[in-house]
């Protein structure tokens, strides 16, 4: 599994490393970054969609991605659709 790196969160320091990756195989977007609290998981449990199941599966989890990675988060999906990894 191959991964690309796109970019690392500009406000990096001591305290993480919200970070975006593309495998170069499957084109899965792969993030790093922080884990949600537990006020957050709560509300979207809450605020699950119509037709789908409560509660976040064990195999998964809820995440925060800064506002300020979302251009790194653009740049993976248009790496992602390109497949010019």
């Amino acid at each position: 599994m191959p991964l690309t790196f796109i970019g690392i969160d500009p406000e990096t320091g001591q305290n993480g490393s919200p970070t975006a990756w593309v495998d170069s195989e499957t084109r899965d977007i792969v993030v790093q970054s922080y884990t949600a609290d537990e006020e957050t998981r709560a509300e979207c449990v809450r605020t699950t969609a119509l037709g789908h199941a409560k509660g976040i599966p064990a195999h998964e989890t809820v995440i925060r991605i800064p506002l300020r990675m979302v251009p790194m988060l653009r740049e993976a999906c248009d790496a992602a659709e390109r497949a010019q990894l």
